[in-house]
Order: structure tokens, then C-alpha cells, then sequence
């Protein structure tokens, strides 16, 4: 019996040749996946964590009404390169600008390492073209919030739409770089398909819109402070209240819907034997997420509390996104594992 390889099978295949009896025998190759040097998972894990920091960082401008603190100029600060830092407004726009382009150019570079280090077709390769659209698409908003002045004090709708927006495809982001470190160090990342995508991917819209309403609650709780907890229920409930102090009230609802949808979600994937450690980390998340969501609500959301609470969402988010990857692939696996296995034909003389 001799074996060969079989490169221009779709997926590729192993073919063993039986003379004795002229069978092929061909079976599927296990692995099909280059192996990605350490030091291009650990920068991809980095850039995870800078996009994370930056986003934190975007919220921190956001809450201390820092926003127009480079005036309504992009890519300038004030008109200039470097400006006075005398004003801490300024400082806190500019840094943010900063590291908004460092973590851009380590994208960037992280794409080209993962395109020169992988083969066509790899999935490492669909996450890093993503990330990059989508830091591009995140570059575009923060300029659109500046230059259309739809930062400081502004109370529009129009900038709760795009704040929204911000929210979605900064999200978006996570979950691309997320999916990238995960394949090149070697996990599974399965595409939503059958009963299993379909819950998921409900799960994933479920948390975005609980993430957006969150964002928006967080700009009524900026620019219409309450003095008493008991003052920020009289306004929510009030008909001639800003829309954006109105909407508070739907935050909260919806953070705990989603909570417990995500928790029975998690919890039926690991009783059909899907990941346990991601499970069990999602589900104490999502506990410590709500209780800093109330607490933030009754300290009337100090900022410091409101970093915090952005960084466990982004938290949850980036568990959820492994879950569902893994459950994903592996929902896959077996049902590849169900069709036959060997594929027997006579051999050609």
C-alpha cells in the first residue's frame, strides 16, 4: 500500500492506492491549516486589547464632554499638529486621537504579517481584512462626530443614531480581531448555520441592541446629569423630557432580557457538550456586568463606574464571540462526522 497526497481535491485529500485488490481509497485530511508563528497570535491578542483600551478611552471623552476639545478639525487638533495642552479637554480629545491611530497602523500591520504568514482561504485572513474595514469605518465616524459637531453639548438625535452606529461597528471590530487571534492560535470558527446559528446569531443581535441602548443612556446620563436618583426617574417618566433622558429607561430592560437569554442559551450549548470554561466565564460576566450596571445606576453613573461598565460589556462580548465560534465549528464537526467517512472506487488500470 503506498499514500499521496492529493492537492487539487476540493478539500484537499490523502489518496492510497491498494494494488492488490485496484481500490482508491480516499480519505479527508484532518488538518489543513498552516501553522502562524507565536509572536503574530500574541500581536493579534494586542491589538484586541489597544481597539478595547481605545474604545474605553472614546467613552472617558464622551463622559467628560471632551469631545470638542481639538474644535470641529480632523485630522488637526485646533488647526495644528500638536496643541496646548492647557486645556484638559484638549488633552483627553487628542490622546484619544493618538491611540485611535496607533492601534489603525498595528491593524494595518497585522493584516499584512497574517496575509504574508497564512495560505489563500484561511479564515485568519477574512478577520484581518475585516478588522481593517471595520478600524476604517471606525476612523470615518469619529471624524463625522467632529466635524459635524456632534460632540460636547450637542442633545440631537442625530447624534444618538450615530453614537449607535459607533457602538455597532466598534463591536464589530472586537469580534473581528477577537476571531482572528482565535484561528491563529489554533481555534475553530465555525459560520452561523442551522437551529444552533439561528439562536446564536439572535443572541449577538440581542446584546448589540442592549449595547446601543447603553451607549445612549450613557449620553442622557452626560448631557442631563440627575441631581437624586429619585429626580432621574421623575424625568424619565416625564412626556416633556428629552428623548435621550426618555430612553434610559430602556437600558436596563433590556440588559436584563438579554442576560438571561444569553445565560439559557450558553447553558443548552454545554449540556449538548459545547465549551464549558467559555460557558461558565460568560455566565459570571453577565452577573457582574448587571450588578455594576445597578450600582452605576444608583452612584447616578460616576464616570470611573461608567469605564468600567463599557470594559465588562466588551468583556462579554468578546466571550460571547468564542462560544459561538467554537459551539459553531463544533456543531459542524459533527455533522461531518455523521457523513461517511471513506470514499472507496475502483482504481483505473
Amino acid at each position: 500500500m503506498s499514500c499521496a497526497v492529493a492537492p487539487e481535491a476540493t478539500p484537499p485529500s490523502i489518496v492510497v492506492f491498494q494494488p492488490d485488490f485496484g481500490l482508491v481509497v480516499r480519505c479527508r485530511a484532518v488538518v489543513h491549516r498552516t501553522l502562524t508563528p507565536a509572536w503574530l497570535t500574541r500581536l493579534a491578542w494586542a491589538s484586541l486589547g489597544l481597539t478595547v483600551i481605545v474604545s474605553a478611552w472614546g467613552a472617558l471623552v464622551r463622559a467628560t464632554h471632551s469631545g470638542a476639545g481639538c474644535g470641529s478639525h480632523w485630522p488637526l487638533c485646533d488647526g495644528v499638529v500638536v496643541p496646548d495642552f492647557s486645556a484638559v479637554a484638549t488633552f483627553i480629545e487628542f490622546t484619544h486621537r493618538v491611540t485611535s491611530g496607533l492601534a489603525l497602523l498595528l491593524v494595518v500591520g497585522l493584516a499584512v504579517a497574517v496575509g504574508r504568514s497564512t495560505r489563500q482561504g484561511e479564515p485568519a485572513r477574512v478577520w484581518a481584512v475585516a478588522s481593517v474595514v471595520f478600524m476604517l469605518i471606525e476612523a470615518a465616524i469619529g471624524a463625522g462626530l467632529v466635524l459635524l459637531e456632534l460632540v460636547g453639548d450637542n442633545t440631537s438625535v442625530t447624534r444618538a443614531v450615530v453614537m449607535g452606529a459607533h457602538l455597532i461597528n466598534t463591536f464589530a471590530l472586537v469580534a473581528a480581531l477577537t476571531l482572528l487571534a482565535w484561528t491563529l492560535g489554533g481555534g475553530r470558527a465555525g459560520w452561523p448555520h442551522g437551529r444552533t446559528g439561528v439562536v446564536l446569531a439572535a443572541c449577538a443581535g440581542a446584546l448589540l441592541l442592549t449595547g446601543v441602548s447603553g451607549a445612549v443612556a450613557a449620553l442622557g446620563d452626560t448631557l442631563f446629569p440627575p441631581e437624586s436618583l429619585l429626580e432621574a426617574w421623575r424625568q424619565e417618566l416625564s412626556v416633556t423630557s428629552n428623548i435621550l433622558i426618555r430612553l434610559r429607561l430602556l437600558h436596563p430592560v433590556l440588559a436584563v432580557a438579554t442576560a438571561g437569554g444569553v445565560v439559557a442559551t450558553v447553558v443548552s450549548l454545554t449540556r449538548s457538550g459545547g465549551p464549558t470554561l467559555l460557558s461558565r466565564a460568560i455566565v459570571w460576566l453577565l452577573a457582574v456586568q448587571l450588578a455594576a450596571g445597578a450600582i452605576n445606576v444608583l452612584l447616578l453613573t460616576p464616570v470611573w463606574l461608567q469605564l468600567v461598565h463599557l470594559l465588562l460589556a466588551n468583556a462579554v462580548w468578546i466571550a460571547f464571540v468564542l462560544v459561538a465560534a467554537d459551539s459553531l465549528s463544533a456543531h459542524a464537526a459533527d455533522k461531518s462526522a455523521e457523513a461517511p467517512s471513506l470514499h472507496i472506487s475502483p482504481a483505473r488500470r
